[in-house]
């Protein structure tokens, strides 16, 4: 029997990776209340609701 090795398209783990490098670089100064807003910044603009709402 022979075993097909499958080209990788998309490399989930690298871009969850360069997401959160990104997401650190903009915030890794902020207080806790600057963080909330930006989080409440970038959900607004992407439309998604919190888990719960």
């Amino acid at each position: 029997m022979e075993i097909k090795k499958m080209e990788k398209t998309f490399d989930t783990v690298k871009m969850m990776r360069e997401i959160r490098d990104k997401i650190s670089a903009e915030t890794q100064n902020m207080s806790f209340e600057e963080f909330k807003k930006y989080i409440d910044s970038q959900l607004k603009a992407s439309g998604i609701k919190p888990i719960g709402q």
